[in-house]
């Protein structure tokens, strides 16, 4: 190992700590902020280069702006480069939320917590639905996809399975795509590197029991990062099929909480899962759902980096992709809804809710400030 080696790792942690210590408004501006550094000041990648892994990360399920992290620590380092980069972009959020997590546990049930997350869960509505609208404005691009988002949500409503909807419409888009004279050669390969993980975790078989267990939690986080397409909101339509409904682990207010608690702190909104774990099973279990989240992203870029090249000329693929953003974004839309009802429980829930949504739709107001203004609120 080379000297350069060495130092770009430590210049990749160095930075990659930096950004997961102050990143926050979402995925979009995680990436922004790494387009700045690695483009603009360090040249590390050119424009070009970094718009095909911003593509790339579209391609594979997971969290958008982790896994361009991950891309560029591979591109810069290799897969030693990999792992420091996506590891120290995580860590932060990772630990912060266990702390909130800590003091969720021990102090939830006072009053003072109550009303702080009273005023927070309106917000949080308000959020994903900002977040839905801005979405799908990019993501519904012809009469097709709306049609397809539509039957999604008619099936998620109807009580079908979210994996069931999500490789459903994808599947039919990709069909589509043939139809129109797509090229599947790369897809058929793609395909092949990843075969469907919930067939193979059996999540289906073990969500039946309602007794806590260390492995089930793994697999349930695990088969959340290795299927979650577009969104870490549609993270909520998964969470709250498999512990709240299936298993009975997590009550919705607790799952409201949760999700809370990802806003409210920086990185990823995949740390919601640390939060989870914790409340579950203090430390291991927070460390358990962590790793299951997040193990498929470093997966996924490691084995699909060396196949962009051949991704973005297919368009069967981008056909099949944009179906499942849509079937992704009718989810968030069903959730929405069904989170809705849970928190906006009085008139002053909803006077919170409708002035967060008019902030932040009409004038884009930051979302962190929103939801401490409504927790001081609630207080």
């Amino acid at each position: 190992m080379s000297s350069d080696e060495r130092t770009s790792r430590r210049e990749l942690a160095l930075l990659f700590l930096r950004l997961g210590f102050t990143t926050f408004g979402g995925p979009a501006a995680h990436i922004a902020m790494m387009e700045d550094e690695v483009v603009t000041r360090r040249g590390w990648l050119s424009r070009e280069e970094f718009i095909d892994l911003l593509g790339a990360t579209k391609l594979i399920p997971g969290f958008n702006s982790t896994e361009m992290a991950i891309h560029i620590g591979r591109a810069r380092a290799g897969l030693p480069g990999l792992l420091v980069a996506g590891c120290c972009f995580i860590a932060p959020a990772v630990f912060i939320v266990a702390v909130a997590a800590w003091a969720y546990v021990q102090y939830g049930s006072l009053p003072q917590a109550e009303a702080l997350l009273y005023g927070v869960k309106p917000v949080v509505s308000a959020i994903v639905l900002q977040a839905l609208l801005r979405l799908g404005l990019g993501a519904l691009k012809t009469p097709l996809l709306v049609l397809a988002s539509l039957a999604a949500a008619a099936l998620a409503l109807a009580g079908t399975d979210e994996l069931i909807v999500l490789f459903g419409i994808g599947g039919a888009a990709a069909i589509a795509g043939l139809l129109k004279g797509g090229r599947p050669g790369a897809n058929l390969l793609l395909a092949g590197a990843f075969p469907p993980i919930p067939s193979a975790l059996g999540i289906g078989a073990a969500a039946g029991a309602s007794a806590y267990s260390q492995s089930v939690l793994f697999l349930v986080f695990l088969e959340v990062g290795s299927v979650l397409f577009g969104s870490g909101y549609v993270l909520m339509a998964f969470l709250r099929r498999d512990l709240v409904e299936r298993l009975g682990w997590l009550s919705e207010a607790q799952l409201l909480d949760a999700v809370a608690v990802g806003q409210v702190t920086l990185g990823p909104v995949f740390s919601t899962a640390t939060f989870i774990g914790y409340i579950l099973d203090g430390p291991s279990g927070a460390a358990l759902a962590t790793a299951g989240i997040f193990l498929p992203a470093f997966v996924f870029v490691a084995a699909s980096a060396p196949l962009i090249p051949r991704l973005r000329r297919s368009r069967f693929f981008g056909a099949a992709l944009d179906g499942v953003n849509a079937a992704s974004l009718a989810l968030m839309a069903v959730v929405t809804w069904q989170l809705g009802r849970a928190s906006l429980v009085d008139g002053a829930t909803i006077i919170l809710f409708v002035a967060s949504a008019i902030l932040l739709i009409a004038f884009r107001a930051n979302s962190t400030w929103l939801i401490l203004g409504a927790g001081a609120a609630g207080l």
